[in-house]
């Protein structure tokens, strides 16, 4: 049962952070830990902004500390490697694969939201369980926020602030008396005329978040005290997305005025950041800073429906069908009608698919694909008998990185659309049965491609001309530490099911016994001990009251859709 102090109606303000712990357990390196999230920053983008003496305060960080290239999940995405973040767990034990989820039993799409996670521990929980105190500022895949000992200000999937973003609910006026927009959105706008000064103006707010962040992480950490508290810079990666070609070396200098906008957004990152050390220095705590993911330029989108339509794995409908559905979408354009991404939650009509005559099809992309096979007895439609089902997925495989599926890339060099197209419970050992939502298969692509699931047109990859480069992820995301009990050594390499396991190895408290990942033992000046318990089974919170389609209301939906479609997550 997690611990929490003070109610919900009566929350522990201004208390004293030095919370007894519970447990007889050594003394770990530090008393606190303070977590700065970036999300999807790479050192591709950082090393060459510490060297022009544009981040100083996130130099100094590593350089007094260490620092290593953190490998995310396999595909590279938010929620999937948040919450791997969080649990010490690879998505095929949570279960979070993308910010969407497929329902076989109905054939339609459901959001992604802490309800879905019900069953596995977070960081969160295993420390307040511990007596310590927590903190969590904007890190995604934590709405609803569930009760913790301390607060939760929940990530950028939170539909708004009129939702119920905040734990403990009683202090969410306070909040937007100060932050009427605590979760941020978007709010990347465009114009046919708006030039370099829109474009400023769009980067502009993306630096006003940063301070918030800070500015909300250190006003919530003095109201409720601390052990452990963290804030992800969520528009780190919205920045990498919309301003790509203008950071990457092998264009920045065609548009100096904006490469100077955009790197002048990362300088006010490093300003908030610098606040966010100063006032872990002050609590002696220990830093982490870690991004989810990396990011590279995106180039290209792939159709695999496309492809698999032309080797007869898939059916559509008559042009009728699919005309109707593009109809409504260029009517609501031409109306004005703020609907710019319209989901339809069933999949059959929101792809023209004809499932009576598809076996496998592309259900829902988030960079990478995910591929279910259409089977019997599983989805209303299905056809594929199962005793095909491991013969039908060894052949896609094999079409799928196969010589068929070659392309020529705009430089003239053959390349394999897909880089991986995997089973998951290969890829992250795990069992299907346990996650029946889990894909059939996972296709993760090239380098420079993402992944669509509707077809336009008849070109399985339709290249990107360079005023339509944006940024997509790569598995290079970043770490660094630096404070009490860290080393100052070289940059090593890790993977982010570590980050978990090493924070509460910081601590000195024990790993559950169910943690897959290990502590990274690179960081310590001091080699930690390692202790393990048995790991608890997941207590029911706020969440577990709702179904997953309770979550978000119809509204809802087409808020936070709006928002993941924004940023290419969804089309």
């Amino acid at each position: 049962m997690v611990n929490v102090l003070g109610s919900d109606d009566d929350p522990m303000m201004h208390a004293d952070s030095s919370t007894p712990r519970t447990g007889d357990y050594p003394r770990g390196c530090t008393e606190k830990v303070m977590v700065i999230g970036l999300d999807g920053a790479t050192f591709d983008v950082l090393d060459p902004l510490f060297s022009m003496g544009l981040m100083p305060r996130l130099a100094s960080c590593m350089t007094r500390g260490t620092s290593a290239v953190l490998r995310s999940t396999t595909p590279p995405i938010t929620p999937a490697a948040w919450t791997t973040f969080l649990t010490g767990k690879q998505p095929g034990s949570h279960g979070i694969i993308d910010f969407e989820r497929y329902d076989a039993s109905t054939n339609k799409l459901l959001l992604n939201s802490t309800q879905s996670t019900a069953h596995v521990r977070n960081l969160w929980q295993i420390l307040s369980d511990h007596g310590l105190r927590v903190g969590s500022v904007n890190v995604p895949m934590t709405y609803p926020p569930m009760p913790v000992n301390g607060f939760v200000v929940s990530g950028f999937e939170t539909p708004g602030p009129k939702s119920d973003f905040v734990y403990p609910k009683s202090v969410r006026e306070e909040i937007l008396q100060r932050w009427p927009d605590p979760t941020l959105r978007t709010n990347w706008r465009r114009s046919m005329f708006g030039g370099d000064r829109l474009f400023a103006d769009n980067v502009a707010y993306m630096s006003r978040s940063f301070h918030q962040g800070a500015d909300m992480t250190i006003w919530l950490g003095d109201r409720f005290g601390w052990d452990v508290l963290m804030v992800v810079f969520k528009l780190i990666d919205n920045l990498q997305h919309k301003t790509w070609k203008y950071l990457d070396p092998r264009w920045c200098d065609r548009h100096p005025k904006r490469r100077d906008i955009a790197r002048a957004c990362f300088a006010e990152a490093d300003k908030a950041v610098g606040r966010l050390l100063d006032y872990a220095d002050e609590h002696k705590a220990t830093v982490v800073i870690v991004s989810d993911h990396g990011h590279g330029s995106l180039e290209g989108k792939i159709q695999p429906n496309l492809l698999l339509k032309k080797w007869g794995y898939l059916k559509l409908h008559g042009g009728g069908v699919q005309g109707a559905t593009r109809g409504k979408t260029v009517l609501d354009r031409l109306l004005g009608r703020r609907k710019k991404f319209v989901r339809v939650d069933d999949i059959a009509r929101d792809l023209a698919v004809d499932f009576s005559q598809t076996r496998a099809c592309v259900m829902h992309a988030g960079m990478a694909g995910f591929l279910y096979v259409n089977l019997k007895g599983r989805q209303p439609t299905g056809i594929v008998d199962p005793a095909d089902y491991e013969a039908l997925r060894d052949e896609l495989i094999e079409r799928l990185t196969g010589e068929d599926c070659n392309a020529i890339d705009p430089n003239g060099r053959t390349i394999s659309p897909f880089t991986q197209v995997n089973k998951p419970e290969q890829l992250w050992n795990c069992s299907r049965d346990k996650q029946p939502w889990l894909p059939d298969l996972i296709l993760t692509p090239h380098d420079g491609l993402a992944v669509v699931r509707k077809i336009r047109g008849s070109k399985a990859i339709n290249w990107l001309p360079f005023r339509k480069i944006e940024g997509t992820h790569r598995k290079e995301g970043i770490f660094m530490a630096c404070g009490p009990g860290v080393n100052n050594a070289p940059r090593f390499t890790t993977h982010i099911v570590n980050c978990a396991p090493t924070i509460l190895a910081l601590l000195g408290l024990p790993l559950p016994d169910d943690m897959e990942g290990q502590v990274m033992l690179d960081m310590f000046a001091t080699p930690p001990t390692i202790l393990k318990e048995r790991s608890k089974k997941a207590e029911p919170t706020v969440a577990t009251e709702h179904r997953d389609s309770d979550v978000f209301s119809d509204e809802d939906m087409r808020r936070v859709t709006e928002r993941l479609a924004d940023l290419g997550y969804l089309e």
